[in-house]
C-alpha cells in the first residue's frame, strides 16, 4: 500500500501597521493596567508573513501537524507602530485560513487579548474605537483616505514601559479640562478632527528631536501631525503623496514611510478573510 506524504500549504499575508488619531490615558486600574481612549487607524505600511503548514495525523480534538514562518519585517520596532501585535493577528488570521478552522468571534477576540493589548485591533484594522487596556474594540465608520508620512528616527526608540512609566507621573499632576466632545467628534465625523496624544508631553520630553520632527511636518504642510502611539515614530497627514513624498526628503537621516490610510474592507481584503460573529 503506497502512503501519500502530506501536502504542504502555504499563506502569504501583510501585516500592517497602525497610528493612534487619538490617544488619551485616563488613569491607572486596579489590575496595574492603564485604563485607555483611543482610536486606531491602520495603515498600509506592512510586514509580510509566510505560514506554511505540514499536516499530521488528525486527532479528534483539531489539527496535528507542523508549522513553519517567515517574516520579512518592514515595520520599525519600539516606534508605536503596532507591528508586533499585527504579527500575531497575521499568524491567527494565517492559521485559520490554512486549518480552515472557525473559531467564534468573542473567543477569538480572548485569543488576540492574551497575546497583547493592540492584537484585537489588528483583526479588524480599518478605523475604529479602543477602550479599557486598548483590548476592547469597536469598530468606526471608515474616513476618506488620506495619505500619511510616518517618519522614524534611526538611533530613538520607546519602549512601551518606558512610556507608561513617563506618563503615570503626569496622571498625579492636575486634571487637564474635559475632552470628551472633541474625542467623540473624532469617532463618529467622517472627516475627522485634530489629533491628539496623551504621550507627547512626557515622551517628548525624554526625547526632544521628536517635537521638533512633529513641528517640522506641520511647518512643511502637513494639516496635522503627532506621535504614532506611544512613540517613537511620528506622522503627518498630507493632501497628497507627492506632497509627503517632497516633505520626506527634509529627513534623509531617519526611515521614511509615505504610506495611506485602509479602510475596514480594504484591510479585509487584503488579508483574506473578514471577521464576522
Amino acid at each position: 500500500m503506497t502512503r501519500t506524504t502530506p501536502k504542504k500549504r502555504s499563506v502569504r499575508l501583510p501585516a500592517f501597521a497602525k497610528i493612534n488619531l487619538c490617544l488619551h490615558v485616563m488613569g491607572k486600574r486596579p489590575d496595574g493596567y492603564h485604563e485607555l481612549r483611543t482610536i486606531f487607524q491602520a495603515i498600509s505600511l506592512h510586514d509580510t508573513l509566510e505560514l506554511s503548514i505540514t499536516p499530521g495525523a488528525r486527532g479528534r480534538f483539531g489539527f496535528r501537524g507542523s508549522v513553519s514562518t517567515h517574516l520579512d519585517k518592514k515595520i520599525p520596532v519600539a516606534r508605536g507602530l503596532g507591528g508586533g501585535s499585527s504579527d500575531a493577528a497575521a499568524t491567527l488570521i494565517g492559521l485559520m485560513r490554512l486549518t480552515k478552522t472557525e473559531v467564534p468571534l468573542p473567543r477569538l477576540m480572548e485569543i488576540a487579548a492574551s497575546l497583547g493589548a493592540d492584537v484585537p485591533f489588528f483583526l479588524f484594522g480599518g478605523r475604529a474605537l479602543a477602550v479599557n487596556r486598548g483590548d476592547e474594540i469597536y469598530p468606526l465608520p471608515s474616513a476618506p483616505k488620506q495619505t500619511i508620512l510616518v517618519v522614524s528616527p534611526y538611533n530613538i526608540g520607546v519602549s512601551t514601559k518606558d512610556a507608561y512609566e513617563w506618563i503615570s507621573a503626569e496622571l498625579t499632576k492636575t486634571a487637564k479640562p474635559p475632552r470628551i466632545w472633541g474625542f467623540c467628534a473624532l469617532c463618529w465625523s467622517r472627516q475627522g478632527a485634530g489629533l491628539s496624544n496623551d504621550f507627547e508631553g512626557p515622551v517628548f520630553r525624554h526625547h526632544p528631536r521628536l517635537g521638533e520632527i512633529r513641528d517640522a511636518l506641520l511647518k512643511r504642510g502637513a494639516a496635522d501631525a503627532a506621535l504614532a502611539g506611544s512613540g517613537s515614530a511620528v506622522f503627518g497627514v498630507f493632501r497628497s503623496p507627492a506632497q509627503a513624498r517632497r516633505t520626506a526628503r527634509a529627513f534623509p537621516e531617519d526611515s521614511v514611510f509615505v504610506v495611506e490610510t485602509l479602510s475596514r474592507e480594504d484591510y479585509g481584503r487584503s488579508l483574506g478573510w473578514r471577521a464576522s460573529g
